[in-house]
């Protein structure tokens, strides 16, 4: 009876601390802005980080590996030599064919360069010298034919071999004539050409010996890293097989399937950003680059390929080929739509509330709004109610907030701030 009695003293006391009490105490909130602006449903998507160029080397031509530039993970540049096959005897094969490319074209430049003075004089004199002997001759030859045919004094042998050397001496100086006409004159054009096909002909050959030497010098066409060797030195090399692989990571793609009924939504151009499982909370901004318009068909999904560029972290790639991270890819067409931040939204009895700045007699007091919510977007969410634009909603301390409570809107801090975007 005693305990009995003890009880109701304390529930008396509590009553009637409860009724000297006011009916809501000032409480102290944070509070942001109502934002209008455009905003899209997004959905995460899990895609692959791929390099953005990958390529196996080759080797065009059979031969031994004698040289191997890189190490695995190595940073190659384009047109750097990764490995070197054996080119010794073509290498003598281009070396014999540069010496006689040499040849033809000293050829050449004498023909196109004419004759040279000094040949010209020296044929010239020539042509002087069997001159003379012609008139020499010609005056003998005429002495001759003067004592055989006249007076009979000299014989038939004399004459005939004085007018046989007159005959060639006239042969010899129309020949040194000639030559010193043409020694003025030139090469012939037809000469040139000849010439200049000679060399022609074998300037393709040293170009094709260029070509085959090249052949066994394995480059990569662009900037990347070795992601894998394939041979070693002193291996045989077959035409056809594998040497290295270089893969471009300066920029990457990330592909991820998106199913058909969120494809619509997804555009070339469009910045996203990337999240990689292997750096939690990172985020990395790409942009879509390519649709792929083949689904597969099973899952009904579209690769989409999402180009991002690498960060590095002491010369060497953060991302790399083969992680796996999502992908914010928008889901629904852009909108105009009221958003506040999600941590503004309290649950009233199984209904969506939230609670305005609103001016009173003295002081401020927390208003409550039905909203309906709609499309997340990040931690924004569009919210539909009796709300506008600039309107101040409570994000801190809402969750004991009663309809007509005073309030005390606090200062808003960098971590306020930051929720509230």
């Amino acid at each position: 009876m005693k305990s009995l009695n003890s009880l109701t003293a304390l529930v008396c006391s509590l009553l009637l601390t409860s009724l000297l009490t006011p009916a809501f105490a000032q409480s102290p909130v944070r509070a942001v802005a109502v934002q209008q602006r455009e905003i899209a449903s997004h959905k995460m998507f899990v895609g692959t980080v791929q390099a953005s160029k990958h390529a196996i080397l080759g080797s065009a031509v059979d031969g031994r590996v004698v040289e191997f530039n890189f190490e695995e993970g190595d940073f190659v540049k384009a047109n750097e030599p990764v490995a070197q096959l054996l080119i010794n005897t073509i290498s003598l094969q281009r070396d014999a064919a540069v010496a006689e490319l040499e040849v033809r074209q000293a050829e050449l430049e004498e023909l196109e360069n004419g004759t040279r003075t000094l040949e010209v004089e020296q044929m010239r004199a020539r042509m002087l010298a069997a001159q003379s002997r012609k008139d020499y001759m010609k005056l003998r030859r005429d002495r001759a034919v003067e004592l055989y045919e006249k007076r009979g004094v000299t014989s038939k042998e004399v004459y005939d071999e004085a007018v046989s050397a007159a005959d060639a001496a006239e042969q010899e100086f129309m020949d040194a004539q000639k030559a010193y006409e043409l020694a003025e004159e030139g090469p012939r054009q037809e000469q040139i050409k000849q010439a200049k096909a000679r060399v022609a002909v074998q300037e393709a050959i040293v170009q094709e010996l260029n070509d085959r030497i090249n052949k066994y010098t394995i480059r990569s066409l662009f900037d990347g890293y070795l992601v894998k060797k394939s041979t070693e030195i002193g291996a045989w090399a077959n035409s056809g097989g594998a040497i290295a692989e270089v893969a471009k990571l300066d920029e990457l793609d990330v592909v991820a399937n998106v199913p058909e009924q969120d494809i619509p939504h997804v555009r070339v151009g469009r910045e996203v950003q990337v999240e990689v499982f292997a750096y939690p909370g990172r985020k990395f901004p790409g942009k879509v680059v390519a649709i792929i318009p083949q689904a597969d068909i099973r899952a009904r999904t579209f690769p989409v390929k999402v180009r991002v560029p690498n960060q590095f972290d002491e010369d060497q790639p953060v991302l790399k080929a083969g992680m796996m991270g999502n992908v914010m890819l928008p889901t629904s067409e852009t909108k105009l739509a009221l958003v506040v931040p999600k941590d503004a939204v309290v649950l009233n009895r199984g209904s969506k509330v939230i609670y305005v700045v609103a001016p009173a007699e003295q002081g401020q007091i927390a208003k409550m709004v039905p909203v309906t919510l709609g499309i997340h977007d990040g931690s924004d969410i569009e919210v539909m109610g009796e709300l506008e634009p600039g309107m101040s909603v409570v994000t801190h301390g809402n969750e004991r907030l009663r309809p007509g409570q005073p309030i005390t809107v606090l200062p808003a801090t960098s971590t306020a701030s930051a929720a509230g975007r």
